[in-house]
Parts: C-alpha cells; structure tokens; sequence
C-alpha cells in the first residue's frame, strides 16, 4: 500500500478484523520490522529506528499502565525516561490531566479509576512527551455505548487542541465517521479507498466500501452505458435512470448502492415491494421489504407523528431520493 497522511490530520484506518490495520500502525510505531517499501515522517525515514526513537506514541487497546503508580506517576513515566528534570515533568503532567479532566485524580492508582479514566490516563501519558504522531489501536473498544460516545468527542477536541497528527485504528463505522478528517478503509491487507467521511459514504468506489461503511442495499442493475463518470443503468423491474459511477465502471451486470435514509414511500416510486418486517428503533423506523424479484431492501423512516407505516404484507412503492443511487465496481 501507499499512503500519505496529512500533518495535524485526524486520520482513522478502518476495517474488519484481521484486515491488517494494526499491524500498520505496529509497523509506524517500531514494533513490527519492515521487510519491503519506507515509513518517513516529514519526509524523514524512521523505518531503521527503533521505538524509543521514533517521534510517535501510542495509546493501546488495554491501556498498559503501571498498577504501582499514580495517576500523576503513569502521566510522568515517558518525561522520565527522556531525562526531563523533575519541576517540569510535574508540570507537564499537570497540563496534561487538566486536558483530560482528570487533575483530582492524580493520586489515585488505575486499579481505583473506571476503564474511561484509565483511558484517558493512558492518552494523557501518550501526550505529555510531545509526540508528532500519536497512534491510538482501538482505545474505545472496551468502554460501554454512552462513554464511547462522551470520549469522540473528547479525543477530537484534544487533537485539535494539540495539533498532534492522530492515527486511529478501528472497526466501528461510526467512530471513523464522528471523529476523522480522512479515513482508509482496509479490506485483506489492501486499501480500498481513501477520503473524508463524507466522501467514504455518500460516494464509496466499491460494494465492500459501500457495505462496510453504514447500511446499504446493494441492488443488481444492468448497466446500459457510462459517459462522463454518470451510468445509465436498468434496476429491477424495468426501472431505468442514470446515476454517479464510480471509476473504472462500464457497461454490463454491476451493483448500486442505495442507502435506506435516501428511499421514501410514495405511490409513484420507483421500485415496488412487499413489507415483510417493521423494526422500532426509537428515533427511526427501519421498513425490512423485498422487491418484486424478491431481493431483500432496507428503508430507514424518521420516526414522526405524520409517518404513515405499513404494515407486513402491505404493497408499496419505493422512491428513491435524487442522488440516492450510486453504480459501484465489483
């Protein structure tokens, strides 16, 4: 792979389990040996230097802190071992705890702090040394929902607060989308494309960007012709309509991609189909239907007091929103 990452980017590598996006980030931090190709930092090569005298940090997944320390010893550990004297260690450790919100607790050992104070002790040892890259694989995995949520918004903050170069690691869709400034989504050892989050959704290049990011029905569509980066394309039932394609689409069997959010129900839809399950999940309403070529389509409602919903079995037509649908490579 070749990738560049901006400087004081929010950049989140993400992909399924085993797609190789920590053994990346081990490679970036000195802990897995290179055999092939150049890490550079600044332009800078840093593939023959080992971990301690790489400009990078990382934050790992079980938070590795000391259990005989404090709260304020941990902070301090990296300041140490490089020498600095102790007046600005203690100082350094102090900033770095008030980023957090965890300045009360600096006497305190990790084994009295909850998983989210550990985490964010944990990320305020990472910083304090003063890092040009921090590298954090999968930090949020063992919190629960609404913490997870509370510390997006927090390591955003910080990172832009710092200025320091994040490089992220994670499966959850969601975290990638919330926090990052570019992503790459990872399949098998391989990027598949890189962008903004909004570009990764609303335009994916393939169908496993397109059904890894989010929630999509991936319809089959006969491709008539592709001028100019739009499709013309034939869905089933006989629907024709053109649409964005991604790079290197041409004519013949292909998939688009339509995301629930972007199909309403109205008698003069596009698509017909059959309501086989209705799905309450609080502020949305997920309709689960099958097309009349009996594959298997997804729509998202707003859960509103004006929202009529069918019930199963009822027949309905499907419109598809303007630029709902998207032709994807294979």
């Amino acid at each position: 792979m070749t990738l560049d990452i901006a400087d004081r980017a929010f950049f989140t590598l993400l992909g399924p389990s085993g797609c190789g996006k920590t053994t990346l980030l081990r490679l970036i931090a000195g802990f897995e040996d290179l055999t092939a190709g150049e890490i550079a930092l600044f332009g800078q090569p840093i593939a023959g230097l080992p971990p301690d005298r790489r400009p990078v940090n990382t934050v790992f997944q079980n938070y590795a802190l000391f259990p005989h320390m404090t709260v304020a010893q941990n902070v301090e550990f990296g300041l140490r071992m490089k020498g600095v004297p102790e007046p600005q260690r203690r100082a350094r450790a102090v900033r770095m705890l008030e980023m957090v919100h965890l300045a009360d607790l600096a006497g305190r050992l990790p084994a009295e702090l909850s998983g989210g104070q550990q985490q964010r002790v944990a990320l305020a040892r990472a910083l304090a040394p003063g890092p040009r890259v921090l590298l954090l694989d999968e930090p949020l995995s063992a919190l629960d929902l609404k913490l997870r949520q509370a510390m997006r918004v927090e390591l955003k903050a910080i990172q832009e607060e710092t200025g320091i170069t994040f490089v992220f690691v994670t499966h959850d869709q969601e975290e990638a989308l919330s926090m990052s400034d570019s992503i790459a989504v990872m399949s098998a050892g391989r990027i598949q494309q890189v962008g903004t989050p909004r570009e990764i959704y609303e335009a994916p290049v393939n169908r496993f960007v397109a059904d890894f990011i989010g929630e999509t029905n991936l319809v089959p569509a006969e491709v008539e012709r592709v001028e100019c980066g739009t499709a013309r394309v034939v869905l089933p039932g006989g629907t024709a309509l053109a649409c964005p394609a991604a790079p290197g689409v041409g004519p013949g069997a292909h998939h688009v991609s339509i995301r629930p959010e972007r199909v309403t129900l109205s008698p003069a839809g596009e698509l017909a189909a059959t309501v086989e399950r209705v799905v309450y999940l609080g502020s949305d309403l997920q309709l689960m239907t099958r097309l009349a070529d009996g594959a298997p389509f997804a729509v998202r409602l707003q859960n509103a007091a004006r929202v009529a919903v069918p019930a199963p079995g009822a027949a309905v037509r499907l419109h598809l929103e303007e630029g709902a649908v998207r032709l994807l490579a294979d």
